[in-house]
């Protein structure tokens, strides 16, 4: 090999190993909120309970119809399960984080803050009840 196809081939090979190490500090960043991000529980929460994010707005047809469910569960699983409610268009950044796509959208959070289910548009009480007892909050 010349020296000039070495000089050549050695910057092209660290560029590649910064763009690799780059992709896997990425991949092993996780997308959800900060826990002062609007909308998140709040981290000296004692005891971690399942969640369920409800992202939409309050002028939003789909929305509106989900807000009554909504109060109900909030009451009913106190104790149990966070329900949230975050109005992404009175606050524009807050959907940010979650990725939505459109409103409604809930996302179902284990207890150690992983998301393991996401539904865009109104959901049914019913649904929202069983993902909620998978969760364990029976």
């Amino acid at each position: 090999m010349s020296s000039s196809h070495v000089r050549t081939s050695l910057p092209v090979a660290a560029v590649l190993v910064l763009v690799a190490a780059v992709a896997v500090y990425r991949q092993q960043e996780s997308p959800r909120p900060s826990p002062d991000s609007p909308g998140t529980a709040p981290a000296t929460q004692a005891v971690a309970l399942p969640r369920m994010v409800d992202l939409g707005a309050d002028k939003c047809i789909p929305c509106k119809q989900m807000a009554p469910i909504l109060a109900e569960l909030k009451t009913e699983y106190a104790g149990k399960a966070s329900i949230e409610f975050i109005d992404v268009w009175k606050n524009p950044g807050a959907g940010e984080p979650y990725g939505v796509r459109i409103i409604p959208t809930q996302i179902f959070f284990d207890r150690g803050g992983k998301e393991v289910w996401r539904h865009e548009g109104f959901l049914p009480k019913a649904e929202i009840v069983a993902r909620l007892k998978e969760l364990g909050a029976g």
